[in-house]
């Protein structure tokens, strides 16, 4: 009996490609139409650049778990939320389409969300921020090399903060947040994450 060879499963990275040359809203259109069916491919567009990205497993891990910590926070402090996770923001009008990794609205539905997440495994070539500045997302948190990066829109620009404006009360538990994200094992940080929490 011949025995079977397993080829090895390599888990996909995340890879980021700017498309050379400037693509009007119409034809960077037939390239989305003409990419639709690519698995785990997402598609940027901003002021006639384009830029594509594929979506490695250690992005959706970060992205997962980032969601799941910080909707702990929201139900545990009571705070009313909708989550609309990567739902496209796009207008012919405004130059730009593009899918934050998890999005929210706090309160109340408002035209565009309140808070943008993006998790950068990869550095990108289109300015991370303008996107956010076209749909007026109150605050952008970035997620890079294992650290966390505020911005608030103020004055039609962003400037970096150091504590959220929108959840002041996270001032004292960003620190705990970021630790509780790397920890492995997601039981035991959820536990230290509530436990902390709590207690504060």
């Amino acid at each position: 009996m011949t025995p079977q060879i397993l080829n090895k499963v390599t888990p996909q990275q995340e890879q980021r490609f700017l498309l050379p040359g400037y693509y009007s809203w119409e034809e960077f259109e037939k390239i989305e139409s003409l990419t639709k069916d690519a698995p785990g491919l997402r598609i940027i567009y901003l002021d006639g650049c384009v830029e594509f990205m594929t979506l490695g497993e250690q992005h959706e891990m970060l992205k997962t778990i980032f969601g799941f910590f910080l909707e702990l926070y929201f139900c545990e402090k009571g705070i009313n939320f909708i989550p609309v996770g990567s739902a496209t923001r796009r207008a012919e009008e405004k130059g730009a389409s593009f899918e934050p990794d998890e999005s929210y609205y706090l309160g109340t539905k408002k035209e565009n969300p309140d808070l943008g997440i993006e998790i950068n495994i990869t550095s990108g070539s289109i300015d991370k921020l303008e996107k956010y500045k076209r749909f007026n997302i109150t605050e952008v948190w970035f997620w890079e090399n294992n650290q966390l990066s505020l911005y608030r829109l103020r004055d039609n620009n962003y400037e970096q903060i150091y504590r959220s404006e929108l959840l002041p009360e996270l001032d004292l538990d960003l620190d705990l947040l970021v630790r509780c994200i790397l920890i492995p094992s997601i039981l035991e940080a959820r536990t230290e994450f509530i436990n902390a929490i709590r207690l504060g």
